[in-house]
């Protein structure tokens, strides 16, 4: 493994590229991450990098976001099969089903979707800000896709704007059930309870916290509580039980792992940036378009 950092950090100069890194991929791929965090952070990254190379250690949606962030640059993504079963469940014409039945509604998408679905929505959210951009809107009715539960969860944060969800949902997270919670927390009595907003609403109610991945980890940095309950993806507790060993952190369960959030390696991030393979295209006036909704979510979370 420390040949490959090695050759991986040799090229990083070499070529001039810039490794992001999402908070879910396997923990090792932060030996040669330039940064490491959820979608909003590494979405501000991308537009702002001065690198000529953009390795994406992550799925496919993220790559594309930075391509279409940074036209100019080559984006490489290490795992080309690398998906997001959420983002699939909504295509273009799906989207425009959707918004006919909703006419001259705001329409939002979460990060987690594709440039075509991206290319016809106003706004575009990350679980970060998700409730700060739909604030921002002003309006009392907007439509969401493609997360039904991060949707509600929003609805039910603000209280005064009625949100028309699509149904979508991440299968990883809706994995996790209020009696995993339950059983967790008879336990493990003392633990706070941390969440991610992509889990079911009946797991977001009875949850201490409810955030994002970067906010999850903000949370459990700061409190006071020495024991966690986490319920998201199993690579934001590899973390956080590396960069706190002091306190204590209990998966829900044993097998909240997105499987392709975990296809990528080291190997393939050396193969990519050798070759300058996988690399991301997004057709232009699909991007003119979806960089419009993207600019309008960094605007609002700056």
């Amino acid at each position: 493994m420390y040949d490959i950092v090695e050759n991986i950090n040799r090229l990083k100069r070499e070529k001039k590229a810039v490794i992001l890194a999402h908070c879910y991929q396997p923990v090792e791929i932060d030996l040669v991450a330039d940064y490491v965090g959820d979608s909003l952070y590494l979405s501000q990254v991308a537009s702002k990098t001065d690198a000529e190379i953009i390795v994406f250690a992550g799925v496919y949606f993220m790559a594309q976001t930075a391509k279409i962030l940074s036209p100019n640059k080559k984006v490489l993504l290490p795992q080309i099969e690398a998906g997001c079963r959420m983002a699939d469940m909504i295509n273009y014409r799906q989207l425009m089903e959707f918004k006919a039945k909703n006419p001259d509604t705001p329409i939002v998408c979460y990060v987690n979707s594709t440039a075509e679905v991206k290319s016809e929505c106003d706004l575009c959210v990350t679980s970060s800000n998700a409730v700060q951009v739909v604030k921002s809107i002003g309006a009392k009715k907007i439509l969401f896709v493609p997360d039904t539960y991060l949707g509600k969860w929003v609805e039910k944060q603000l209280g005064n704007v009625e949100i028309i969800t699509y149904p979508g949902f991440c299968p990883t997270h809706l994995q996790i059930r209020p009696d995993d919670i339950n059983q967790a927390k008879a336990q493990y009595p003392d633990a706070l309870v941390l969440a991610h907003p992509e889990c079911h609403m009946s797991v977001s109610e009875i949850a201490d916290y409810v955030g994002s991945t970067t906010g999850i980890m903000k949370f459990a940095k700061e409190s006071k509580n020495k024991s966690f309950i986490i319920a998201t993806e199993q690579g934001v507790i590899d973390r956080l039980k590396r960069d706190y060993p002091e306190k204590e952190f209990i998966p829900v369960k044993n097998d909240i792992i997105c499987p392709n959030m975990k296809m990528t390696s080291l190997e393939d991030i050396l193969n990519v940036l050798e070759n300058e393979t996988n690399e991301i295209f997004v057709d232009e006036e699909i991007a003119k378009k979806a960089v419009k909704c993207i600019n309008a979510m960094l605007e609002v979370s700056v």
